[in-house]
């Protein structure tokens, strides 16, 4: 009897979770329904939301749920170095394989050279077969997409042959106009790549500051930061939160905002202006002069930044975490993660945010977070599809709308800027009024001009040929300057603050601020001198010689006496 009773007690126990379980809610996915493979850097919010709402959406369209694998392997920068890694692998091993062809020596590299120039015609023959294969039972990654991140990762990966164009004549007009022909898509703003025949910006993105408004109380400073200059104040000496250029690149971006915005004002007192880039002055020594100036200040606006710094971290997402929990007093973030963690760390007596964002005024051009289709997508019918899900209205409203309401996310409040022109006011009428429908919904006031990403561009000229094309090599610099010397950058920083600040040690700041010999605007874009093969080279050099300059800065700073 005692064993009878056992065993009924152990079934009752096995049965409860089946009697109490609740049924599966419509559009559910099952074993045998589609899979969709996401490689990307988004948070879990935005994965959790975008990929209920498209499994309905697609359940709803086309009578199936859809299940995302989403793969995380990091930051853009690590996506993106992955995806090559991969298909120089897989591509190798299908041409040495069932093609049966020798690998020839170079290939490696050449056959994702997206600057490619060489006369080899083996190496051409890669290469030339790369682009033109999209095939997944030839090569690739067993990824179908590449969501999120920067315009720049994108661009550089449709460059390397490591995405395709999803539509093969184009983003069909009707996912980017509207009916009375107004453009919901923009190509270009502000400077700025919003789409492209590689991908897709599926919502938008400006840089700027995080703060702690009571750590600033701790620090005394009254006035919170609203430009990028006034973080370079010494009162926030290790104070602040930043990220590793090299390893993230929204804070990549977000430095380069800061040399561009110093390269304009230059430009602009020297009387040009960023549509000199279209004109013959574009070749006036003076124009050229006013670029160089620009970029030095704005290269020692970020070295003075970096001397502030409490750490540079390895992710993007922790600084404006730190602000809000009062490790850091304030930071560097792009715009999402900043109202994204104000969101989550409100006060729950009173609702009041503990950490605010603000995009400092004419400091940052406003960026795109693209989508691409890896080359070899297994299933591309399907990725296709959620890119077009993603920029439709329903995948819109998950954004910016508040969780619980019509058509926006379920559990979190995602706070970014939808692409859409019509989240926004417009003098276009039929926009004007989507833009009514949405205001009621939405986290953020989308029609305030702080906010709108639209009237933010029209504040900020991106102009590539300025900053663009540096990208790369100012994350090996600013590396270079803030992170491998930082020690000696931020105890020279400290040792000026103690003489009297910048203008009490003149000499003392002028070492803090030298640059290595022969290093300018125009000449870290010599391919010849800065490439990868010589990356280690030119990183050891650097290193040293900040190391030294920090060095007798603060020797000079502490009145020549001691190191």
């Amino acid at each position: 009897m005692r064993n009878l009773v056992v065993l009924l007690a152990a079934a009752a126990v096995i049965a409860l979770p089946f009697l109490f379980r609740q049924k599966a809610p419509d559009g559910a996915w099952h074993s045998g329904d589609p899979v969709l493979v996401i490689i990307t850097p988004h948070n879990e919010a935005i994965r959790y939301e975008f990929g209920r709402a498209f499994s309905r959406w697609h359940a709803e369209k086309f009578g199936q749920p859809v299940k995302i694998d989403w793969r995380i392997i990091g930051g853009t920068t690590e996506i993106a170095r992955y995806l090559e890694s991969e298909i120089q692998t897989s591509f190798r091993g299908w041409w040495t394989g069932p093609q049966n062809k020798p690998w020839p020596r170079g290939g490696t590299f050449a056959l994702t050279d997206h600057r490619f120039r060489s006369e080899d015609p083996e190496l051409a023959a890669i290469r030339r077969t790369l682009l033109g294969t999209d095939n997944p039972t030839a090569f690739g990654t067993g990824i179908d997409l590449f969501f999120g991140g920067g315009e720049y990762d994108h661009s550089r990966a449709f460059a390397k042959g490591l995405t395709v164009a999803p539509w093969t004549n184009g983003i069909p007009e009707k996912l980017v106009r509207t009916l009375e022909d107004a453009e919901l898509i923009p190509e270009r703003m502000g400077g700025e790549l919003w789409r492209a025949e590689g991908f897709v910006g599926t919502a938008l993105s400006s840089f700027g500051i995080v703060y702690n408004s009571d750590r600033l109380a701790d620090l005394g400073i009254r006035n919170p930061p609203a430009a990028w200059t006034d973080l370079i104040n010494p009162v926030y000496h290790r104070q602040l939160g930043a990220a590793d250029p090299t390893k993230s690149g929204s804070i990549a971006k977000a430095f380069e905002m800061i040399i561009h915005q110093q390269i304009s004002r230059e430009v602009a007192a020297a009387g040009f202006s960023a549509e000199t880039e279209t004109t013959p002055d574009r070749k006036d020594p003076a124009y050229t002069a006013a670029i160089e100036r620009g970029w030095v200040n704005g290269i020692n606006l970020v070295r003075l930044i970096g001397a502030n710094a409490r750490y540079f971290t390895d992710s993007a997402s922790k600084v404006p975490i730190d602000v809000s929990t009062g490790d850091a007093a304030a930071g560097l973030a792009i715009d999402f993660y900043g109202r994204y963690q104000a969101e989550t760390s409100r006060n729950p007596a009173t609702g009041a945010e503990r950490m605010r964002y603000i995009t400092p005024a004419g400091g940052s051009s406003v960026s795109c977070d693209p989508i691409s289709v890896v080359r070899g997508a297994p299933h591309r019918k399907l990725a296709v599809r959620f890119i077009e899900f993603t920029i439709s209205e329903s995948g819109q409203k998950l954004w910016n709308y508040r969780p619980g309401t019509p058509g926006g996310p379920e559990k979190f409040a995602l706070r970014r800027l939808p692409i859409r022109r019509d989240f926004y006011p417009s003098d276009r009428p039929e926009i004007q009024a989507r833009f009514e429908a949405h205001r009621p919904y939405t986290s953020d006031d989308l029609g305030d001009p702080g906010v709108n990403p639209y009237q933010l561009a029209a504040q900020f000229t991106y102009v590539n040929r300025w900053t663009g094309r540096h990208f790369n090599i100012h994350r090996d610099l600013i590396r270079a300057m803030c992170l491998d010397s930082g020690d000696e950058l931020s105890a020279a920083w400290a040792a000026i603050a103690r003489a009297g600040g910048p203008d009490a040690a003149p000499e003392a700041m002028a070492a803090l601020l030298a640059l290595p010999p022969g290093l300018s605007w125009e000449s870290v874009l010599d391919p010849e001198r800065f490439n990868s093969a010589k990356r280690m080279d030119y990183l050891r050099e650097w290193v040293i010689f900040f190391r030294a300059q920090y060095r007798e800065a603060r020797r000079l700073a502490e009145g020549g006496h001691g190191a």
